[in-house]
């Protein structure tokens, strides 16, 4: 019998993204409205041996926190997070908004409460996915909030997701392990480089790449995915570019962002759209820094849909992203933020290792 979309979707996860054998634990974060994709999830785990538990928010649930907590309650964590992120084997989560805009208006005081009381969560799931003692994948349940802020209509948005996934082929697997295979290629030359270099008509910047490890991003840690990413020397970068991509944090969206950097500092930054909200993330510790270095390979995905996890793959592009490294690369810098920032490079874009040039124009020449 044929597989439905969303069983596919679920084996794809389940065998590929996280492997999940016998006997390990599944944690699972996403709303009710992923319904249809976690029922499937849950058949393929139990077939996988696999034991799962569930954190599902309904509509709202942020802003009623929000509204009805105390400053005592928003400083209190997670004991049921706290317990999966320290002794699961692999940690899911599904993107599944009701409203993509639902936090965009939240008081900036109460947010920071929130983030603080999930540091130390926040540390034990960075250390334990750098170290590989934890498993873990990102991905997206199609909704239509998120089909209205790319700009689609529902079915459109459906189709952009599952062809992304490569759902629509008969064995996705086989699909991601091809991108791979050509991944490697290029992450095996680059982690014999020293430095890389960014540059297009408003882009001249240098990162200091020595002794961090670049990353074949194939599908497992995201998916979709599609990119080698790792995370440069914190005092390195020197020079400027620009992200005329746009890009959503928090509900809020910025375009047009220029960056100044200095020995690693972002010395100096202007923003066409979004400027205020651009301000207040700068002052939020670690901001200042790069926490990645990194270039998209999807050419199956070549339209902005203002959801990072996808336009950060489009293939002739690039990113880099402030605040929080990636500890699996070696990166050191420290933040509550990790925001991915993205460049085109079809037009006029060159990219250079220790001083080679290794792609041009959106394709890498290697």
């Amino acid at each position: 019998m044929k597989k439905s979309i969303y069983e596919k979707y679920a084996d794809l996860l389940i065998n590929y993204s996280l492997h999940m054998e016998k006997g390990e634990k599944l944690f699972v974060k996403s709303t009710f409205l992923a319904e249809p994709l976690l029922k499937e999830l849950y058949r393929a785990a139990l077939q996988a041996g696999a034991q799962v538990e569930f954190f599902l928010d309904f509509e709202d649930q942020q802003n009623i926190l929000l509204d009805n907590a105390d400053a005592e309650l928003l400083q209190k964590e997670s004991e049921l997070k706290r317990y999966a992120f320290e002794n699961f084997d692999a940690f899911l989560s599904i993107q599944a908004p009701y409203n993509v805009n639902a936090l965009k208006d939240a008081d900036n005081e109460k947010m920071k409460r929130l983030k603080d009381a999930s540091a130390g969560i926040s540390k034990i799931y960075s250390e334990r996915t750098g170290n590989g003692s934890m498993k873990r994948s990102l991905c997206v349940f199609p909704t239509a909030a998120l089909a209205q802020v790319a700009g689609m209509s529902m079915g459109d948005y459906e189709d952009f997701v599952f062809s992304a996934c490569y759902l629509y082929h008969e064995n996705p697997v086989e699909e991601w392990l091809k991108v791979r295979k050509m991944q490697q290629g290029i992450v095996d030359h680059l982690n014999k480089c020293k430095t890389i270099r960014y540059v297009n008509g408003r882009t001249d910047i240098t990162l200091n790449v020595e002794g961090r490890i670049w990353q074949n991003s194939d599908g497992c840690n995201n998916m979709p995915s599609g990119e080698v990413f790792t995370s440069p020397v914190e005092d390195s970068a020197n020079g400027h570019i620009y992200f005329d991509y746009p890009s959503v944090y928090n509900g809020n969206e910025v375009q047009g962002v220029k960056l100044e950097v200095k020995d690693g500092y972002i010395t100096k930054w202007s923003v066409d759209q979004g400027a205020d909200f651009f301000d207040k993330i700068m002052e939020i510790p670690g901001t200042h820094y790069f926490g990645e270095v990194a270039i998209a390979t999807n050419y199956g995905i070549q339209r902005p849909t203002k959801h990072t996890l996808f336009d950060e793959k489009i293939g002739g592009t690039v990113h880099l992203a402030i605040g929080q490294s990636y500890l699996n690369t070696g990166g050191k810098n420290e933040s509550s933020v990790h925001w991915d920032l993205i460049a085109d490079m079809k037009k006029d874009g060159e990219i250079y290792a220790d001083g080679e040039k290794i792609y041009e124009k959106g394709q890498f020449l290697i």
